[in-house]
């Protein structure tokens, strides 16, 4: 059986240091479908200490508040992601999407004497 050959892109988005990229970005997706960083950190099997830390990281980096936290208490804490981190991430998945359409693009030109 012949192996499907095909390109993967991992973007990854720097300042002096890494800021964004698919890890963060999953994260945030899923903080917008849950209203919490720890049920998202649950979900993707992560420790809470460890989303806070990537999503303190990314706002250092980014210098932009990436989440709106409320603590707990009688209604309950959550979080959503600020109007930034909703642009942030409308942004990197239309570039993540426009870069890989072209990558592939450019795969099959380059490689297909190999299909």
């Amino acid at each position: 059986m012949k192996n499907d050959l095909h390109v993967g892109l991992t973007i990854r988005l720097f300042t002096d240091r890494k800021a964004f990229g698919p890890g963060v970005a999953e994260l945030l997706r899923r903080v917008r479908e849950t209203h919490s960083l720890r049920a998202a950190a649950l979900d993707m099997e992560m420790a809470y200490s460890k989303a806070w830390k990537i999503v303190k990281n990314a706002e250092e980096s980014l210098d932009c508040k990436l989440l709106s936290t409320a603590t707990g208490g009688k209604n309950g804490g959550g979080a959503t992601l600020t109007p930034e981190a909703e642009q942030l991430l409308a942004a990197y998945d239309a570039y993540c999407r426009e870069l890989n359409a072209f990558a592939a693009e450019k795969f099959q030109a380059a490689f297909a004497f190999l299909n």
